[in-house]
């Protein structure tokens, strides 16, 4: 029986409960964890189940083996890029559930280990952000094997890393490596491999012990205006109109600051 493609791991054998993490793996290390349809499917019922859980506070995802993910699978392509109907529904299958990691209501991060190219540079850059460990290596490689970013690729890594140096790892097919992901800021900060999971997990203890209610404004905030990149006065205003709401509404917001002002520990149970 073949390895499931994504695995959900357990909070239980993690050492440290206190995170509240859910913690996806991709998971089929021999391959270097493609992403075709059955890995974006797996991933669809993991985040349904994310999105139906209220304990969970954050996100992390991270690959088994080598690879982070080397992309689609390309033995595959041969076959799929000759319909003309399986490809696209592929393609716009990848964009809908990769989307979704923006629109949860709770940070993702992404722990890249090892191999990230292709399709599995589309998913770090769909992460709201990256910690890389010391053994990544991280590029777009589409145009190595004649073909050309369909997933996000081109649209978003202008976005993180300016429009001049996503060119050059498009057009040249390069690879960073960790501390120059870093330093062109396609990561926050480099690990070592053996602490990869334990970093993700203490960023994830931070997020946790913060009002959920708060967190999930300022994600959706944050993430629309930055998205939309509509005029300033349009971002400004989005946040000013939800700031009021959240702030005069929410139970949580009152909280923080009676706790704040009784020198206590918050109770968060918002909204």
């Amino acid at each position: 029986m073949s390895a499931p493609p994504l695995v959900l791991v357990e909070r239980e054998s993690l050492d440290d409960r206190s995170a509240r993490a859910a913690v996806l793996r991709l998971n089929r290390p021999e391959q270097l964890n493609p992403i075709d349809d059955e890995m974006l499917g797996a991933l669809d019922t993991a985040l349904d189940g994310i999105e139906a859980d209220p304990t969970v506070r954050c996100v992390l995802v991270t690959g088994a083996g080598r690879a982070f993910s080397a992309g689609g699978d390309l033995k595959r392509y041969v076959t799929l890029q000759r319909d003309p109907v399986a490809f696209p529904r592929f393609v716009a299958h990848l964009h809908e559930t990769f989307g979704r990691l923006r629109t949860l209501p709770v940070p993702v991060v992404a722990l890249v280990n090892g191999v990230t190219a292709a399709g599995g540079l589309e998913l770090v850059l769909r992460c709201d952000f990256a910690l890389v460990a010391r053994s990544a290596r991280l590029g777009d490689a589409h145009l190595n094997f004649a073909q050309m970013g369909g997933g996000g690729v081109l649209t978003l890594l202008p976005r993180a890393i300016g429009r001049e140096r996503a060119a050059e790892l498009i057009f040249t097919g390069r690879f960073l490596d960790a501390d120059e992901a870093v330093a062109w800021g396609l990561a926050n900060r480099v690990v070592d491999d053996r602490a990869l999971l334990d970093a993700g997990l203490d960023l994830a203890r931070g997020i946790a012990a913060k009002s959920p209610v708060a967190l999930a404004n300022a994600k959706e905030v944050l993430t629309s205006v930055w998205a939309d990149n509509g005029p300033e006065s349009a971002g400004l205003r989005f946040e000013r109109e939800r700031n009021s709401y959240y702030c005069l509404t929410s139970a949580d917001a009152q909280e923080g600051l009676a706790a704040f002002q009784e020198k206590r520990r918050p109770d968060f149970g918002g909204p």
